[in-house]
């Protein structure tokens, strides 16, 4: 049988949170990461950059055989995503799918919320496209009353240089996290809006009230694609389901290889591509 692996793409490191959890939720079914490393960060660059340089992983990533590809990048969904999805899949590639992870975010919110009151910490550029106060309001059927952001430009940093467990993580978590709850006290619900976030989970649950719900994206994303392939069996019988995983990078595969360990918790063998 011909590969048709699930595409996950991400401009970095990030997605891999989400890869991890999809593994988990389907174990079956083959997966191809596709990191384009020596093009991130995304979150500075403009919308059309953005843009086109998504593009171009889709198309790469359609051409290995993946009819159905996830953006696990928050940047990417919410300044590429609606563009492919409305303007390039009709006439590139009509059944294949591409899906992002802003949207199973807002989902989950409204299903948890108390009290609509919705906080964002992201980077700068998911921040500045609006993505999230805009899909908030439009998709949760009411639930959200408002929603106000936070960008955290050192976040990912902190990630990429594994100093979560150092004096430096703390500050800059403490600082963006009172600034967020000092735009809205009534916060219940909070989005980690950056695929890289988890990894700083236990650094921000100390200064995020027991009572405000900490989303992180991972876990969503997997439970609404296992939804999603359930509601849609055309694409769900697409689908190669021999358990392989395979990683690609547009960095060097050894520069790649040591720091995907980290957000895997294991091993990782990958081969360096050009787009």
């Amino acid at each position: 049988m011909k590969s048709s692996p699930i595409g996950v793409f991400d401009s970095g490191y990030g997605g891999l949170t989400v890869l991890k959890e999809l593994i988990k939720s389907m174990p079956g079914y083959d997966f191809l990461y596709l990191g384009d490393n020596a093009r991130t960060p995304y979150g500075t660059r403009s919308f059309d950059v953005v843009y086109d340089y998504t593009l171009q992983a889709v198309k790469y990533l359609f051409a290995q055989g993946c009819p159905l590809v996830i953006i696990a990048c928050n940047t990417a969904s919410a300044k590429a995503l609606r563009n492919i999805q409305m303007l390039d899949l009709p006439h590139m590639a009509p059944d294949n799918r591409v899906l992002g992870v802003i949207r199973p975010s807002v989902e989950k919110v409204a299903e948890i919320t108390q009290n609509g009151h919705i906080g964002v910490l992201g980077t700068v550029g998911t921040v500045a496209s609006e993505s999230y106060p805009i899909e908030l309001e439009k998709w949760s059927g009411g639930h959200v009353k408002s929603t106000v952001q936070e960008a955290c430009p050192m976040w990912v940093p902190l990630v990429e240089n594994n100093e979560m467990d150092n004096p430096g993580a703390d500050y800059f978590v403490k600082k963006n996290i009172d600034s967020v709850f000092q735009k809205d006290k009534t916060l219940d619900t909070l989005i980690l809006g950056c695929t890289h976030y988890p990894l700083l989970i236990d650094v921000i649950k100390k200064y995020v009230p027991e009572n405000v719900n900490i989303l992180t994206q991972g876990a969503i994303v997997a439970e609404k694609l296992v939804d999603y392939l359930q509601r849609h069996p055309e694409m769900e019988q697409r689908l190669s389901k021999e358990g392989s995983l395979e990683y690609q990078t547009t960095e060097s595969a050894a520069t790649f290889e040591s720091k995907a360990a980290l957000f895997m918790g294991s091993e990782v063998n990958a081969k360096t591509v050009h787009l």
